[in-house]
């Protein structure tokens, strides 16, 4: 099993859910108002007056083949609004109750 932590701009909440289904993918955490900075390029989300946009983050753990299939419609996701900002990462999973 795997971990999949997204970090995304918060207009694409539902479309990043709907993803997830699309895929099987049922069980997900997610975190609201999440405040950062991309490492790469991009505008600060602060929820601020200069920088008002916010992140949201989202974990799941999804089975080792459906792992290749959500990161390659994330990635087409993050490339049709590039503006926005979207990131995924994936870790192991050791140990699931």
């Amino acid at each position: 099993m795997k971990a999949i932590f997204i970090a995304f701009n918060q207009a694409y909440n539902d479309e990043i859910v709907d993803l997830l289904e699309r895929h099987g993918q049922r069980g997900f955490t997610r975190w609201n108002d999440i405040l950062g900075r991309g490492s790469v390029d991009g505008d600060p989300h602060y929820g601020s007056h200069a920088w008002p946009v916010q992140n949201m983050a989202l974990l799941t753990v999804v089975d080792d083949g459906r792992v290749a299939p959500v990161m390659e419609d994330l990635r087409q996701t993050d490339q049709a609004s590039r503006d926005l900002g979207l990131r995924a990462f994936v870790w192991d999973v050791i140990e699931n109750y």
